[in-house]
């Protein structure tokens, strides 16, 4: 395993790390603890010690199912968690500093710990970077003992920005991937001036980049690959990174001829990301063993080549830069 530094918190995190939105189940099938606790014990094992969750996954049991983990291994494992996707309904008007303060305190008694390495905001709608008693109350948490470090997770390139304006956010979790490209421009530019972590999210743009989806392909009722295609629900962008379902399988077909049949391209997508210096981590979700056995590969694997970096870049601009980039 390689590490790099989670921007100003110094802290030392696993390059290839783990996302537990679907962690024990796959989405909208359930939780089972079981399979949860032998994949993140699994993950630490083999090196990762950076664990995203948040506590509107599973209604608190991934929180819970990871601080049980965490409290019982020897090693030194950081833990991030998320809050304020739980304010119903989701508005600026209902993001009040009390209301959060009482998500993370949720939050520890959740995992179990005494504090959270990392608190995130969960997506806040966009007028909430613009409040700084928000951003205030973190410090009174973090001057309690309570969190470690704060950050936020993002939709757009512009909260992003915004954000990294307040001296105590330290890391940016934002979606980042081959169908993702604008966060590489001046928001990459602007968090190494501030020295901030970038966490990267949804990194298969929901399993579109694994390769292994098809036009047949189909999801259950509960899964937001159903129904929230044009962002019913929340933000399109979290859900195949905002684009055509059918676009995209087209765009896939292209990259897999840029690289050798034997290399799976959930790896190289895994790969494309790390080859950017500025990202600390990338977190895939996983469901299943295998799952994460296979992206392992992705630290065996070289580095991807200039021409094919460029090739990257000729079928995003082509195909998929058109319906996304100006949107996020």
């Amino acid at each position: 395993m390689n590490y790099r530094t989670l921007g100003k918190t110094g802290l030392k995190i696993s390059e290839l790390s783990l996302g537990t939105w679907q962690v024990g189940g796959k989405w909208g099938s359930g939780f089972d603890d079981k399979n949860a606790e032998t994949i993140l014990n699994e993950a630490i094992d083999k090196g990762i010690n950076f664990i995203d969750t948040a506590d509107v996954y599973e209604n608190r049991q991934s929180e819970r199912t990871v601080g049980k983990v965490i409290r019982a291994r020897k090693e030194e494992v950081y833990i991030a968690t998320k809050c304020g996707r739980f304010i119903n309904p989701h508005t600026n008007e209902n993001y009040q500093p009390k209301v959060l303060r009482e998500y993370v305190e949720q939050s520890l008694k959740n995992t179990g710990l005494e504090r959270i390495d990392l608190i995130q905001l969960h997506c806040p709608p966009t007028e909430v970077y613009y409040r700084q008693e928000i951003f205030e109350e973190f410090e009174k948490l973090q001057q309690e003992g309570k969190i470690g470090y704060l950050g936020v997770s993002v939709e757009k390139v512009e909260e992003a920005l915004k954000t990294i304006e307040y001296p105590n956010v330290c890391t940016v979790q934002i979606i980042f991937n081959m169908f993702r490209h604008r966060p590489a421009e001046l928001f990459f530019r602007e968090a190494k001036r501030r020295n901030i972590g970038i966490i990267a999210r949804v990194p298969l743009a929901s399993g579109l980049l694994s390769g292994k989806y098809d036009a047949a392909t189909t999801f259950g009722s509960g899964d937001h690959r159903h129904f929230n295609r044009k962002g019913e629900a929340f933000d399109q962008g979290e859900t195949f990174s905002g684009i055509d379902y059918h676009l995209g399988l087209e765009a896939v077909e292209k990259l897999k001829s840029i690289f050798p049949k034997d290399i799976a391209l959930a790896n190289i997508a895994l790969k494309w990301i790390l080859m950017f210096e500025k990202v600390s981590c990338v977190i895939p979700g996983i469901s299943k063993i295998d799952h994460l056995h296979a992206n392992l590969e992705t630290l065996n694997i070289q580095n991807l080549s200039n021409q094919q970096m460029e090739a990257v870049k000729a079928v995003y601009d082509e195909l998929i830069r058109p319906s996304v980039h100006h949107r996020w």
